[in-house]
């Protein structure tokens, strides 16, 4: 017979409930399980938050302050809002030494901070609450759910099943108080847990006793009220505020109207917090949107899509596409000729909808009802992703920043030209229990397990979310590009326009009344106007189109010829410093070695000066079959000067262990990675004053298939606001004698020129919380080949 030491439930906990929002995810289902009838409602009561008291308490430990002033600073720091704030404050308040108030300050801490949960749900009676509550992987919900699946008819009873919701509560706190009584019970039970007791290593489980006390009710009233203490985390109102919106508020469908979804009610100290509802206005301007169900009848699968498409990046009218895939297509399609995964699962899966809408942040802009560009943008961000939801309720971790469920930002990496990227959408997509009674959550809720009916389930929404719908838009540019607007096409056909529209007014003067001759005059004015105007529109096209060139060359050529210029400056100024140290000495040991340092800053002043053959205009054009690797480090080694200069640590920490021969055109991938160093050597400076201790580093990975330049450092980093805009021509936030704000513009532009691409990727620094990771995408050889 097996036996469980009481450290497993502690480590069952952790292992299962990963994060904050799975906890309070698991015990609000549970709240709705027990049919409750006004929601659930979730109150932090913080008194003093944790972190203060740490340093309070590092004090106290270590007297370094006096009892009055520690009474002062304790008292200063709580939260007069809080229900607990008095007694709080009376348990300190009489405390008569430092040893006392010491120890008076642990229990009001752990006593005096609370999270409850509490809903109007029909309760526990004693007897449940010992046999079910205190039964870790209890049954009885399973056997329900199964009974309702195999009647293939109606909902779940459950929203879960495996009955581990109640570990959740160790999470959050170390010590659980719960409350609960049954609708026409006159007692309540109250149950304790002191989860530390669990944590000892030599105690078995069964040696730990938790009984449930039965008491008088002194009010008329039914549900669970759950009340976690002893904290385990420092709870403040930005972090639940950030907790609400990115969590909290997509934790039920968004997409469903607020009014029906279930409630849940946030209190932060007795103020009430609203939690966000998607706002539908900024899904009716998307780019382009899909809607698509699956389902089996009479035994066959099939699958329909509706594919709208506002906005493909070119000038063309509102386009629509109907993807219909009967059961034949989706075995071709699904699981192909290999059966990999069974032919039944097509079935198996069961019937589920989904709806997608995908935005080109660049171009979303200002909406009515909304808000600003700025503002559009942040909404669309908040929201974006592709989530998944069971029966109304999320199912994690798909949507989240850092997950890519469908792979699409992978494939999105491997297009070297247009593709999408699990940020630019907006979704959902539908299951339920009885629906899809194989698509089952993993037990840690880390997504769902893996079998046939999943891998199916993925690629059924990669295929339709992502390779459809990249086609689609793909298609639609390639239809309308050519069609762009041609200013010698438009001039001939204004022309013509003007001889038909006075054509038809003589035509129509002969056959008017005299007195209608004012009326013909002015439309004929009109047409002189418009032609008129067309020709001036013309000439201004054409002389934007030369400026725009000419600036993003020259000012390209003169960002790189202020570096080598600053460079030259150095280096001839190192070598005057040199002479002088040697005028009027013997040629000496001293000489010889002053001789070897001026010859370095020669060799350093000749490199320089090849560099600007490449940079000209016509000699950046060229390109040659060289070693990506090589040039890279070319380049590192021009800029080793400015590195040692700035005591900045660079490192290709990662590369193949071959060569990446490809058509390369030196000079642009110089001017990229001028820009990206200069942009770094600020910022790093920038941070190395504020933290004395800082040391600047800049690490770049080489990938070859795709050819790829991961370029990434330790400075300040890019907030994620100003994400799209740091590639904007004149954008900047150096200060005024170094703002420019054409590096990045010219360096994202040259990585087109070249085929490929550079943006920054989505990945937040933990540190930080801001980007600090330039990727560069290259084309493979052939493309670069057609590229010239």
């Amino acid at each position: 017979m097996f036996k469980v030491s009481a450290r497993t439930i502690l480590e069952l906990g952790s292992e299962l409930i990963s994060s904050d929002i799975i906890a309070f995810y698991e015990l609000i289902k549970n709240s709705f399980d027990a049919q409750t009838k006004n929601g659930v409602t979730i109150n932090f009561d913080i008194t003093l938050q944790r972190n203060e008291f740490k340093k309070i308490d590092g004090l106290l430990n270590r007297k370094e302050i006096s009892l009055e002033s520690a009474i002062e600073l304790i008292v200063t720091a709580l939260d007069k809002n809080s229900i607990y704030y008095k007694e709080y404050f009376e348990f300190i308040k009489n405390s008569n030494s430092l040893d006392s108030l010491n120890e008076n300050f642990k229990i009001a801490q752990n006593n005096f901070n609370r999270i409850t949960i509490s809903d109007t749900g029909v309760g526990m009676s004693p007897d449940q609450l010992n046999e079910n509550f205190l039964v870790i992987g209890t049954s009885s919900r399973k056997k329900d759910i199964d009974i309702a699946i195999s009647a293939k008819s109606g909902t779940s009873p459950y929203l879960g099943e495996k009955g581990i919701g109640r570990l959740s509560v160790m999470r959050l706190g170390n010590y659980l108080r719960l409350t609960t009584s049954t609708e026409k019970s006159q007692e309540e039970s109250v149950l304790e847990i002191d989860w530390e007791k669990f944590s000892q290593l030599d105690l078995m489980l069964d040696q730990i006793e938790i009984k449930a006390i039965s008491k008088n009710k002194e009010k008329e009233w039914h549900g669970c009220i759950i009340e976690i203490s002893n904290l385990t985390e420092n709870w403040t109102r930005k972090r639940v505020d950030e907790l609400i919106e990115l969590e909290v508020a997509k934790l039920t469908d968004p997409f469903e109207d607020v009014r029906k979804r279930p409630k849940i009610f946030i209190h932060w100290n007795r103020i009430r917090i609203s939690i966000p509802s998607m706002n539908r206005k900024l899904l009716e301007h998307s780019h382009a949107e899909l809607r698509g169900s699956y389902s089996v009848e009479n035994g066959k699968p099939y699958i329909k899509c509706h594919y709208i498409v506002r906005d493909a990046g070119v000038e063309h009218p509102i386009e629509e596409d109907i993807y219909y895939l009967t059961d034949v297509d989706l075995h071709g399609l699904l699981v192909g000729d290999k059966l990999n995964i069974s032919l039944e699962s097509l079935i198996s899966i069961g019937d589920f909808n989904f709806e997608c809408y995908w935005f080109n942040r660049q171009k979303l802009k200002a909406i009515d009802g909304i808000g600003n560009q700025k503002t559009a943008r942040e909404l669309q961000k908040q929201w974006s992703g592709i989530f998944l939801f069971r029966d109304g309720f999320r199912v994690f971790p798909y949507g989240e920043d850092d997950d890519d469920w469908l792979s699409l930002d992978r494939k999105a990496l491997a297009h070297s030209g247009y593709s999408l990227n699990k940020a630019q959408f907006i979704g959902r997509v539908n299951i339920s229990r009885i629906g899809n009674p194989q698509l089952i959550d993993q037990t840690n809720r880390e997504g769902l397990r893996i079998n046939d009916e999943q891998k199916l389930f993925i690629r059924i929404l990669r295929n339709t979310i992502q390779e459809r719908l990249l086609q689609f838009l793909k298609s639609i540019k390639k239809q309308y590009k050519d069609k762009k607007i041609n200013i010698e096409t438009i001039e001939t056909d204004v022309n013509s326009l003007k001889k038909r529209a006075d054509d038809a007014v003589k035509q129509l003067r002969s056959h008017i009344d005299p007195e209608g001759k004012e009326f013909f005059e002015d439309l004929q004015q009109t047409l002189f106007q418009y032609a008129d105007f067309s020709k001036n529109a013309k000439l201004k096209i054409e002389s934007v189109e030369n400026d725009s060139l000419m600036m993003t060359e020259l000012a390209g050529i003169g960002l790189m010829s202020e570096i080598i210029a600053h460079e030259l400056a150095r280096t001839a100024e190192n070598a005057l410093d040199t002479l002088n140290d040697l005028k009027n000495k013997e040629v000496s040991v001293d000489i010889r070695k002053g001789l070897e340092v001026l010859r370095g800053e020669m060799n350093s002043l000749s490199k320089r000066l090849r560099v600007l053959d490449p940079i000209s205009i016509a000699g950046r054009q060229r390109s040659e079959n060289l070693d990506l690797i090589e040039v890279i480090e070319d380049i590192l080694d021009l800029h080793k000067p400015q590195f040692i200069r700035h005591k900045i640590d660079v490192q290709i920490i990662e590369k193949p262990n071959h060569k990446i021969m490809m058509p390369i055109v030196k000079g642009i991938l110089i001017q990229i990675f001028a820009n990206l160093i200069s942009n770094s050597k600020y910022w790093l400076k920038i941070k190395k004053d504020r933290i004395i201790s800082f040391s600047p580093k800049i690490e770049i990975i080489i990938e070859s298939s795709p050819p790829t330049v991961i370029y990434r450092d330790n400075g300040t980093g890019i907030s994620v606001e100003n994400k799209d805009r740091i590639f904007k021509a004149f954008f900047s936030l150096k200060e005024e004698s170094k703002r420019r704000g054409l590096g990045l513009h010219i360096a994202k532009e040259n990585a087109e020129y070249l085929g490929g691409k550079l943006y920054l990727d989505n990945e937040i620094n933990e540190e930080t919380s801001r980007l600090h990771t330039f990727i560069l995408e290259l084309p493979e050889a052939g493309n670069l080949e057609n590229k010239k």
